[in-house]
């Protein structure tokens, strides 16, 4: 097996064994470079201590010098190069009490997570692959390195990455490693939440964000996500509806481009169904009401989850909106553009089809055609430079002011019968036309 490197590797590497010591590239990158993957970074293992790393390179900084990891600088760009080690006693289910430095290559493999990552690189040894790392790549299989309940009790978040991995790569999962992450389960909750969010996000945006099911077979959720439990335990006796909303909810992922604000969106557009069901006296069940009450439980579970403002609010406008279906004509669809507002736009469209081809078939065609006439009604108004937002109006606060307005409230009622009129019939955005009116207003009031 030959690996090409990157020209800055090679020359770490070499500049490393020029000065006696090994080094090597080494887990995610080289896994993905046999796999045809192009590698996001570079990592580089070594037998050369911390202090001596940073003696052979001019451009170095600690970034995690107490656990052996240099940051080399080569041509603006970092590369993490760490010292074999042996990790002593794990007290809190992430990081070991103490780091033993080692001379030995297989030493330092051995404590790595998984079969596919502990494979190390460099163009005088090739490959070394000393646990099966090839084997189980040819073969599709996530196994973790020696014994997995060792494994998943030295960093519990290992077990959440091996469904990450089993979701990005298509691969299944040794049956041995599935049968600790359900014995171990419950020690997930010693991990934080920031940690447990980039892996969910990793895992939604992968092509098969579906594997999400494993997530919750394995008994992970229910402790940082127990509201997908229970949408897999929520039938949908209705006409629309052919699964439990769990199971329509992963159809919807599948159906929904792989962006994160998508993915967030179709994982909790039906989050509060469970809560809001009804089941009249013929046997139907109904959700009113679960695009509100499920954009309130999207932002306490993001929250929970420690994603940032900017992600909340859009996944909660999305949610809220996701079931709105205006008339299709212009004033209908500047309505509810204006009443969904443009953090909704044009992701909105992707979302609704998402969630339509995850129902039934029960008149899906009617509903797809709705959906494109809302989406080409809507690029209409666009190109036609319709005003559906006040910054878009021809006058502002200011010019309300001049017309002898007083500072307070009245401008802004005067601003919001304006606009109200300009959705309504977009030829009255005219400056002349609203300063008239304005006067008007004002007298009225």
């Amino acid at each position: 097996m030959i690996i090409t490197l990157p020209e800055d590797v090679k020359n770490i590497i070499e500049r490393l064994k020029d000065c006696g010591h090994e080094a090597y590239a080494v887990g995610g990158c080289v896994r993905d470079t046999v796999l045809g993957k192009t590698p996001a970074d570079w990592d580089i293992t070594t037998s050369a201590k911390p202090q001596q790393v940073k003696e052979i390179f001019s451009k170095t900084f600690d970034t995690g010098i107490e656990h052996g990891t240099v940051t080399v600088l080569l041509n603006h760009v970092g590369y993490e190069v760490t010292t074999y080690r042996i990790d002593g006693e794990y007290e809190d289910g992430r990081h070991p009490k103490q780091v033993e430095f080692t001379s030995s290559l297989e030493e330092d493999l051995k404590r790595r997570d998984f079969t596919i990552n502990a494979m190390a690189y460099n163009d005088n040894q090739g490959l070394v692959d000393l646990f099966g790392g090839m084997e189980d790549l040819d073969k599709g299989v996530i196994r973790c390195v020696g014994n997995p309940m060792e494994r998943f009790d030295e960093d519990a978040l290992r077990m959440l990455r091996a469904l990450r991995f089993a979701a990005q790569l298509d691969f299944e999962i040794d049956s041995k490693t599935i049968d600790a992450i359900v014995e171990l389960a419950p020690t997930i909750e010693k991990v934080s939440k920031e940690r447990i969010m980039v892996e969910l996000v990793k895992m939604l945006v992968s092509d098969h964000p579906d594997r999400l099911r494993e997530v919750v077979s394995c008994g992970l959720s229910k402790y940082f996500l127990p509201e997908l439990d229970v949408m897999f335990e929520t039938e949908q006796n209705n006409k629309h509806h052919c699964y439990t909303v769990g199971e329509h909810t992963m159809q919807a992922l599948l159906n929904v481009p792989n962006d994160k604000i998508l993915r967030l969106t179709m994982l909790l557009h039906d989050v509060a169904k469970p809560l809001v069901k009804k089941t009249d006296e013929t046997g139907v069940d109904h959700f009113k009401t679960h695009p509100i009450v499920g954009a309130d439980m999207a932002v306490e579970i993001l929250r929970r989850l420690k994603f940032d403002n900017n992600t909340i609010s859009k996944v909660k406008k999305l949610v809220l909106h996701h079931d709105d279906r205006p008339v299709a004509t212009e004033k209908a669809v500047r309505r509810a553009a204006v009443k969904m507002g443009p953090e909704c736009f044009p992701e909105i469209f992707a979302v609704k089809r998402a969630d339509t081809l995850a129902q039934s078939t029960w008149n899906r065609e009617e509903k797809l055609r709705e959906i494109d006439d809302f989406e080409n009604i809507y690029h209409n108004i666009i190109e036609q430079n319709q005003c559906i937002s006040k910054k878009d109006m021809m006058v502002n606060g200011r010019d309300i002011m001049d017309l002898g307005a007083p500072q307070g409230k009245i401008i802004g009622e005067v601003l919001d019968r304006l606009f109200e009129e300009i959705v309504d019939d977009p030829e009255l955005n005219d400056r002349d036309y609203l300063i008239i009116r304005a006067k008007q207003l004002l007298g009225e009031i």
